[in-house]
């Protein structure tokens, strides 16, 4: 069985997906229909820009999006479809790329959506008082007894359980440090400060939840035509209501990677095809079960390659 899984932030890079739209025109016209939905070249920021303008959340998510899904569109220029795959998932803003992949979502949606949510997610905490920190190599229930700890009175949270050695934690700044301190003396092997602009899946982007909660009612969302293993679930879901739901609780909650993970492996799934920039998803994933193999589609020579293995 297969995976499509989809990256988040973090894996932008100025020149994603350009060779994509360069030799396939069904990938430039994703690029086109996200910059026609935002009203501006996103396009040219992502060839042509600065990484630190391209690093904001308001454009970064966007980007990536339209990235993962121009590589899709070549893939099923070379006849690939999402049926190929038995679920697809994304890390955070991922997730709603794996929507769109699975035929949720509009990609035109998708880009309005993910640019509402990175200004709000921006926005909702002040620059400077929140923050957001990796513990490595401390489990889950110990990063998360870190967090606690850690919060004393103020917002502490488990952010991202991403493989077995790595858990982002997010909140307020001065609790977030004081769990550096407490995660090295309870044996973390590095603890350090991320630089994100903002604390992203805590109790802080509740102003975001609520932003979103009101942009996805005037969105149409369909059934996808391949599962997708829900960030705060861990686990399958399809029905449109559901998913609308937990796109709301995603941005306060934990993204489950880990978890989700480990349930594509105790069901079945032995590929995972990492779909867009970079290949930060396959690291963890290797880290995650040793029965799941990797591959990153990104360039056109990925999709050939992976065009080539699907019909082997």
């Amino acid at each position: 069985m297969r995976a499509f899984v989809f990256p988040g932030q973090g894996a932008q890079a100025i020149g994603m997906g350009k060779a994509l739209a360069e030799a396939y025109p069904a990938a430039r016209a994703v690029f086109e229909e996200v910059d026609e939905a935002l009203g501006e070249s996103l396009s040219g920021l992502i060839w042509e820009g600065d990484i630190e303008t391209l690093t904001l959340t308001k454009n970064a998510q966007p980007a990536l999006m339209a990235t993962s899904l121009a590589a899709m569109k070549a893939l099923e220029a070379e006849g690939v479809t999402i049926a190929a795959a038995n679920y697809v998932a994304g890390h955070s803003l991922g997730e709603y790329s794996a929507l769109a992949a699975a035929g949720a979502l509009s990609i035109a949606d998708t880009a309005r959506l993910l640019r509402i949510r990175g200004t709000a997610m921006q926005e909702a905490v002040p620059v400077g008082v929140g923050a957001m920190a990796a513990l490595l190599g401390l489990g889950f229930d110990d990063a998360r007894a870190v967090a606690e700890e850690a919060a004393q009175g103020q917002v502490c949270q488990a952010a991202n359980d991403n493989d077995p050695s790595q858990v982002v934690v997010s909140g307020h700044k001065e609790a977030v440090e004081r769990a550096l301190e407490i995660a090295k003396a309870k044996g973390a092997k590095r603890a350090l400060l991320l630089p994100v602009s903002a604390p992203f899946h805590c109790a802080l982007m509740k102003p975001a939840a609520d932003v979103m909660a009101e942009a996805l009612d005037d969105v149409d969302i369909n059934e996808p035509v391949v599962p997708v293993i829900a960030n705060v679930r861990a686990a399958p879901v399809s029905d449109p209501q559901l998913i609308r739901n937990l796109l709301v609780e995603q941005v306060t909650g934990s993204v489950r990677w880990r978890e989700s993970v480990q349930w594509m492996a105790d069901n079945g799934v032995t590929e995972a095809w990492e779909i867009g920039a970079g290949k930060a998803l396959s690291g963890m994933i290797k880290r995650i079960s040793k029965d799941i193999t990797t591959r990153a589609v990104g360039t056109p020579e990925d999709v050939v390659a992976a065009r080539d293995a699907l019909n082997a």
